[in-house]
């Protein structure tokens, strides 16, 4: 025999090297335990499965060095093998728990997966109890005087055969095979659990050729420790595992009770089983009911609270598949089926919301929702994207044209809220593919994806808002810039809050005199990148997308403190803001302009507020309730655009304003249209009538305002006398007209 051989013979054997090992036991149990520490500290989403090990880990290092120390005392070394059972079984908890988290990748760990290894444990001792007990077949050494040290032995590796089966489900059911650290683990238990075996089969004693196996094990949980993992942890956790595994656990006890029985084997053996299967039946119950539960929470999850029909996230779900399968190869041959995608926005809601309360808002988007779905086709997906805005998908099984018809109907009848009733005009935006479409490959792969066709689906809804139109398809040529859109959007979003909103004024000058009137405020953005931006280029798009509001009270808030400042200065001026048609319908509206004019000491008369025909014949209710109580604050009113409305002279004896604008397109044809110089004629001598002053907008020309000096009209403003001014500049073109500095005392004379 070589004399390596006689030394490792010697080592595991007994005599002179049990102080030796016991002097390994305790450097392995120390060292390990420090690395194992060390990979709790540095951790981040393992930290506490390292935490469970390294407690575990001194837990069973006190075991093995007590089996050590019993080597050495003749008296004791029969029952060496109880410490580390002990101890081993007083592990399982902490090792079971930190395999299960392992293998959930979950923040938390479910207690109840505790009681199913629990119940496993009972089992499976059930199990080696039948095993090793003499006259069932076994043949196991229940015959040593005191049998409990076995009986612990079996309970030690009973829950070794657990940890053994909770490792290999972290390697394959948490797909963590192709980490080396899941099989260093597993080594670690297979080589600790050897010594429980051994001692099991020498009926209680501890070999000492098992401390070698335990310290490899050791050594081998601390290499895990050490290597970093390969793979970021992606999995939650989910009970339909814990489901399979207490199902598991609870045939076995079974099969395992009904063999007992058979055999005749002791009772109390059955008895530890029919206990494992209680437990397991216990956390069966508790799985069943979490998946009700996730059941319950994954149907709330993708479906919208307010109207119950799909959500966001379960269109996006659901478009995306119907695309995969639409795309070519993807199924049988044959022309694939088109999708069409069909975003629905319901105009007018703020108004609704800000009127009559969110409340009746609410309810009305419920009550489309009721009178929509029930008459969509059964294929078809219909969900609420959020706030008005629905989209219905169809395909080849549910014709869009069917869809578009639903939605016209819709339209035809009111909805009775907040005890009026209320139509419901819907914008509607088309996108469509198929596979057939004309369109490069990169184009085809880019259009079958929810979220692209989604956008071209609402960019069309926008332009349909900003047109009137009841329905627009997408078009390339004319939605193309659908990200630049969205862009925009985002960017007027933040320049209402950022101070980038700029207000110039135009000047009004009285027609007998030539004096100053008043100046009406118009707003412009000053781009940072773009430069300055007319109306017409971010107005449509603040209508649309419902920052109309924001940008009125802006326009507002800063035309007044504006106007503050001249009366400071000397410069009595009257200043005319218009409001948007959303912001008239807010009943709020009267109290933030008088708490606005009162912190400015700016008098309520020299306020002007213009409101267009449409927008005061939109919700007449509402809109006259606004206006009389601005009137009754001080706040003049002003019909803008007059003459563009359809019942412009029914109405006008029921407004409560003291300012008529004729609007530009009759204006400008005054010289070259006898019938537009009748009309012009005539509204002012019925605003007269009504003692209303009459402004006339879009005055180019001496002519033209000579011939509205002939005609009566009070007031005119256009590019003949200025074109609109920032701040400091209209100071200026006032002081030239004066003959005095800008800003100097007295620059104006008269105003009305």
């Amino acid at each position: 025999m070589s004399a390596s051989a006689q030394v490792l013979l010697a080592f595991t054997g007994d005599g002179p090297w049990a102080p030796l090992r016991l002097l390994l036991a305790l450097v392995t149990v120390a060292s390990t335990w420090r690395v194992l520490v060390w990979r709790a500290r540095t951790a981040t989403a393992e930290r506490l499965v390292w935490q469970m090990f390294s407690w575990g880990c001194l837990l069973h290092g006190v075991g093995a060095v007590s089996s050590a120390a019993f080597t050495v005392v003749p008296a004791l070394r029969s029952s060496a093998a109880v410490p580390s059972a002990v101890c081993a079984v007083l592990t399982f908890p902490l090792a079971y728990r930190a395999l299960v988290r392992w293998s959930r990748r979950s923040a938390g760990v479910d207690p109840d997966d505790l009681l199913n290894g629990g119940s496993a444990v009972l089992v499976v001792t059930a199990a080696l109890g039948f095993v090793l007990t003499p006259g069932t077949g076994g043949t196991g050494p229940l015959l040593v005087p005191s049998p409990w040290p076995v009986q612990l032995l079996v309970l030690q590796n009973a829950c070794g055969v657990v940890l053994l089966g909770a490792a290999l489900t972290a390697a394959f059911t948490a797909r963590l095979h192709r980490d080396v650290r899941v099989w260093l683990v597993f080594t670690t238990y297979v080589l600790t659990g050897a010594g429980g075996v051994a001692a099991l089969l020498d009926a209680g004693a501890h070999p000492a050729w098992a401390l070698p196996l335990w310290a490899a094990g050791l050594l081998a949980l601390a290499g895990a420790a050490v290597l970093r993992p390969r793979f970021e942890p992606t999995q939650t956790s989910d009970p339909v595992k814990s489901t399979i595994g207490s199902f598991l656990v609870v045939s076995a006890g079974l099969a395992t009770t009904t063999v007992g029985l058979l055999i005749g084997a002791p009772g109390a053996l059955a008895l530890c089983a029919l206990l494992g299967v209680l437990g397991s039946s216990v956390r069966l119950l508790v799985n069943l009911f979490e998946l009700a539960q996730l059941a319950v929470s994954r149907r709330e999850a993708l479906t919208d609270d307010l109207t119950g029909i799909a959500n966001r996230r379960a269109l996006l779900r659901h478009l995306d598949a119907l695309l995969l399968q639409r795309r070519p190869g993807a199924g049988p041959g044959g022309p694939a089926p088109g999708v069409q995608v069909l975003v629905v926005d319901l105009d007018h809601f703020k108004e609704v919301n800000d009127g009559l309360g969110h409340g009746a808002g609410d309810a009305l988007l419920q009550m489309l929702t009721q009178r929509i779905a029930p008459e969509l086709p059964a294929t078809a997906l219909f969900a609420r994207l959020g706030g008005d805005e629905f989209v219905v998908v169809s395909d080849d099984g549910a014709p869009g044209e069917r869809v578009l018809a639903v939605l016209e109907n819709v339209q035809r009848e009111p909805f009775p809220v907040g005890g009026i009733s209320v139509h419901a005009d819907l914008s509607v935006g088309r996108a469509t593919w198929t596979a057939a479409c004309p369109h490069t490959d990169g184009e085809r792969e880019q259009l079958a994806d929810a979220a692209f066709l989604l956008r071209r689906a609402d960019s069309a809804m926008y332009d349909a808002k900003r047109t009137g139109a009841s329905v627009v398809t997408f078009d390339p040529d004319r939605h193309g810039d659908t990200q630049g859109l969205l862009s925009t959007v985002t960017e007027l979003r933040h320049a209402i809050t950022a101070g980038q909103l700029r207000v110039h004024f135009q000047p009004q000058l009285h027609t007998g005199d030539g004096t100053l009137a008043g100046v009406e405020a118009l707003v412009r953005w000053q781009h940072p990148v773009r430069g300055l931006l007319a109306p017409a280029q971010f107005l449509p798009l603040a209508e649309t997308h419902g920052l109309m509001d924001a940008v009125t009270r802006e326009v507002l808030r800063q035309s007044v403190a504006q106007q503050a400042l001249w009366r400071r200065r000397g410069l009595l001026v009257r200043v005319s803001v218009n409001l948007s048609a959303g912001t008239l319908l807010d009943v709020s509206l009267p109290a933030m302009v008088a708490a606005l004019l009162a912190h400015h000491e700016v008098p309520a008369t020299s306020l002007v507020l213009e409101v267009t025909e449409t927008a005061l014949l939109r919700e007449p209710d509402r809109s006259l309730a606004v206006v009389e109580a601005l009137r009754a604050l001080g706040v003049q009113g002003s019909i803008d655009d007059f003459g563009t409305g359809y019942s412009s002279l029914t109405q006008l004896r029921q407004l409560p304003v003291s300012e008529l604008k004729l609007d530009r397109s009759f204006t400008a044809d005054l010289l070259a249209d006898p019938r537009a110089a009748a009309i012009i004629a005539h509204t002012i001598g019925l605003a007269h009538a009504l003692r209303l002053r009459v402004v006339a907008e879009g005055v180019e020309d001496e002519a033209t305002l000579a011939a509205l000096t002939a005609l009566g009209c009070d007031e005119t403003q256009g590019f003949l006398h200025a074109r609109p001014l920032p701040a400091p500049e209209f100071e200026a073109w006032c002081a030239a007209r004066r003959g005095t500095a800008p800003g100097a005392p007295g620059a104006l004379v008269r105003s009305g």
